[in-house]
């Protein structure tokens, strides 16, 4: 037991109801896909429109399987989408909701540390 006392607070009207667990477990995956500096930046290239592999790869600096494996990461969790053209294969974000979560995830980010 800990040697603080009990938090003393009143029940809300208006609850926060949290999603299933697959729900969480799906979020969550989101948020890991999204965790990789190098991911994060292949998602915010994406946010120009959509590009192929090989276009990422040169922006990027990268081996085109390295990049591959990243998008696939990322299409792994639904952020993007892929579509075959002949050879190539182009990426695009999966939709609006992965472009304002971006947004505001550099918003929030550029604000710098919160106070304590």
């Amino acid at each position: 037991m800990s040697d603080l006392p009990a938090c003393i607070h009143e029940t809300l009207e208006s609850a926060v109801e949290l999603p299933g667990a697959s729900t969480l477990d799906a979020a969550a995956a989101i948020l890991r896909a999204a965790g990789d500096p190098a991911r994060l930046r292949l998602l915010l290239r994406l946010t120009g429109g959509e590009r192929c592999v090989s276009e990422l790869a040169d922006q990027e600096g990268e081996k085109l399987g390295t990049v591959s494996a990243r998008l696939r990461q990322l299409h792994g969790a639904r952020l993007v989408t892929r579509r075959r053209d002949a050879k190539h294969v182009n990426y695009a974000l999966a939709d609006d909701h992965v472009a304002r979560l971006l947004r505001d995830i550099i918003a929030h980010a550029a604000e710098g540390p919160i106070a304590h």
